[in-house]
């Protein structure tokens, strides 16, 4: 076991590294960079440039250097300083600004993903062993119409009613006086208050696509000869289920907690500008449109750590519950 652990970070600190290139070439692909937009936007808006001070900014941030000499200069103040360059846009460091949005981000991710596998591992299970049954259908159909409702979609209708017919305020992930406060046990209590609604609408998509998985990979084990043989030798109908063919039909979800996750944290950026969450979205965005090429580029490298570092995991796991991995 602990060889094949020590195979799959050999492995992934190569693969870190490609990504890391690829990231940074991606994000200066659009012609132009920051300086170019920000200057076509106070031309259009009648405003004189300074070219003297244009040249002197891309001096500043080093865009007259080759993408080469750019990339290892960002990519050195990462590894040995945990500087992860400038934000144009924002006149900040970007580590002042990523980190809590990512942390944020992480916790409506990792919390949605646990409980929609809450509810759709038992539920699968009981619309497998319970084929064709009106329970089964129903599932069935609440799975196909979470699976068919984008996030962003379900969260319009959540704030509609929430706010016409509830009377609540369902947008942010705190309340006005604690967005710019220091950590503090009121501002947790305050979250919590406030992270269910998100949460709600990325696990009802998650269940939907859980409750299918493991529907189907169920009632595939269901029929093959090692459970005809578990029943044959007098085991109850649970002990059987839940401890051979569940345990096998569970391997697609350990499988995809790398790219899980990061589908959850990329895939929530719409529902967090519908619901002015704070998280990684929305400034992700703005980065992208302003060119801000080191915080962009920083979220988009740090997604890509969590779904190498999420496969990792996933190949863990797998060779936990499923022994014939570790041999690969």
């Amino acid at each position: 076991m602990l060889g094949y652990v020590l195979r799959r970070i050999a492995i992934m600190i190569p693969t870190l590294i490609v990504i890391s290139i690829i990231t940074f070439i991606i994000i200066q692909l659009p012609p132009g960079d920051f300086l170019s937009s920000y200057a076509a936007s106070l031309r259009a808006q009648g405003e004189v440039i300074d070219e003297a001070e244009i040249r002197v900014m891309r001096e500043r941030y080093g865009l007259n250097q080759p993408i080469y000499v750019q990339y290892g200069k960002w990519i050195k103040g990462i590894v040995t300083r945990g500087d992860w360059g400038q934000s144009m846009s924002l006149q900040r460091p970007v580590k002042d600004l990523i980190w809590q949005r990512m942390t944020l981000s992480m916790v409506l991710s990792v919390v949605s993903l646990l409980v929609g596998w809450f509810i759709a591992i038992p539920l699968g299970v009981y619309s497998a062993t319970h084929q064709y049954s009106p329970l089964d259908y129903i599932v069935t159909f609440i799975s196909f119409m979470g699976i068919g409702t984008p996030s962003f979609l379900l969260g319009l209708v959540v704030m509609f009613v929430a706010m016409n017919y509830m009377g609540l305020n369902v947008g942010g992930l705190f309340s006005d006086q604690f967005i710019l406060a220091p950590w503090s046990w009121a501002k947790v209590v305050d979250l919590l208050k406030h992270l269910w609604i998100p949460v709600s609408i990325l696990a009802f998509n998650g269940t939907a696509g859980g409750l299918r998985t493991t529907r189907a990979n169920l009632l595939d084990e269901l029929n093959k000869p090692y459970v005809e043989t578990a029943y044959a030798k007098g085991l109850t109908e649970r002990r059987v289920i839940w401890k051979y063919p569940v345990r096998v039909a569970l391997n697609p979800f350990f499988s995809t907690v790398g790219w899980e996750l990061a589908n959850l944290i990329s895939g929530a950026t719409l529902l967090s500008i519908v619901l002015n969450l704070q998280t990684e979205g929305p400034m992700l965005l703005n980065a992208l449109t302003a060119q801000d090429m080191y915080l962009a580029g920083s979220f988009l490298f740090l997604l890509s750590v969590m779904t190498v570092v999420g496969t990792l995991l996933s190949d863990i796991l797998l060779a936990w519950v499923d022994p014939r991995i570790r041999m690969t």
